[in-house]
């Protein structure tokens, strides 16, 4: 059975300059390297699931500009579905600019730009793929309203549905009742929760509002942690030798949404995510660095439980 993902979500070209260090303010250096490559939340993890075997559609905004082209030539060559992207003629194409310095620090401005001029009716327009999914994911990084109607309508439509709740923000509590998973980090979790200082499974548990819910605490090198309302554990990630931890967290949720649209039952799910998290990190970059289908399996059968 091949897995129906729908993505609303955001596309960010990142813009990376490798420099010996920082400037301060009113200075000028030289910078090593320069890096374009595509990014954005929705994004990698749309490329991770279509990497997975998933059949997925994109729904989100790009503006009228070559960044768009590197958005579209991208999912183009992943095979996504880009029926429900619109060209904003109002709003650029949103970027990354990311410096890093040689001790691997880095500095970030995102500007989400036409992410955050998605319309619910750019979503009623993919209503049909939504009624089709299995699975409908959707980040924070795309203005909160969409990401509450998405939620709405895939509930609507009988699809189960993921919130990654990255970067961290507030969301209120009806729309946080329409995720069926939740998979934050544990400051995304502390955020969401509004529980500052209090243990993390503690905070999940405050999210849960009915026994259907599932949080998904994803714990870096440690694995990921699940909570229920009568349930809880840990599922402990692959070891392995690490180049660059970014989209690992992007692999993960693509990862668990093409798990749990197959059928694969929560603790099988979150093993294949973290899986395919593993497999990310030993690569640079995001989107690129998403692992393909027979290298997670290959990566599961090599640490059958």
């Amino acid at each position: 059975m091949t897995a129906r993902i729908v993505v609303v979500g955001s596309f960010n070209t990142d813009l990376t300059s490798y420099v010996e260090r920082m400037p301060r303010p009113g200075e000028t250096v030289h910078g090593r390297k320069f890096v374009t490559g595509p990014g954005g939340k929705g994004s990698n993890q749309a490329v991770a699931a279509a990497r997975l075997g998933a059949e997925v559609t994109f729904v989100g905004r790009v503006g009228q500009d070559v960044f768009a082209d590197l958005a579209l030539n991208t999912w183009k060559a992943e095979g996504i579905n880009t029926d429900y992207v619109i060209q904003d003629p109002e709003h650029a194409t949103g970027v990354a600019p990311i410096f890093v310095d040689d001790s691997g620090e880095n500095m970030i401005v995102v500007v989400l730009g036409a992410n955050l001029n998605i319309q619910k009716a750019d979503i009623d327009a993919a209503a049909e793929a939504i009624a089709r999914a299995d699975v409908v994911l959707t980040q924070l990084e795309i203005n909160y309203d969409a990401v509450g109607y998405a939620l709405k309508i895939a509930k609507a439509q009988g699809a189960r549905t993921i919130l990654n709740p990255a970067p961290a923000g507030q969301l209120p509590p009806e729309v946080v009742a329409l995720a069926d998973f939740m998979t934050p980090n544990e400051t995304e979790l502390e955020v969401l929760s509004n529980s500052p200082g209090v243990p993390p499974e503690q905070a999940a548990r405050k999210l849960l509002t009915t026994p259907a819910q599932t949080v998904v605490m994803t714990l870096g090198s440690k694995g990921a942690r699940y909570v229920r309302q009568d349930d809880e554990g840990v599922i402990p990630a692959f070891p392995v030798d690490v180049v660059d931890t970014t989209g690992a967290g992007d692999a993960f949720n693509g990862g668990l949404a093409v798990a749990l649209a197959e059928g694969k039952d929560l603790q099988e799910a979150i093993r294949f995510a973290n899986a395919t998290a593993a497999l990310c990190v030993t690569k640079p970059g995001t989107a690129p660095s998403m692992p393909r289908r027979e290298d997670v399996e290959a990566l599961l059968a090599a640490n059958s439980l």
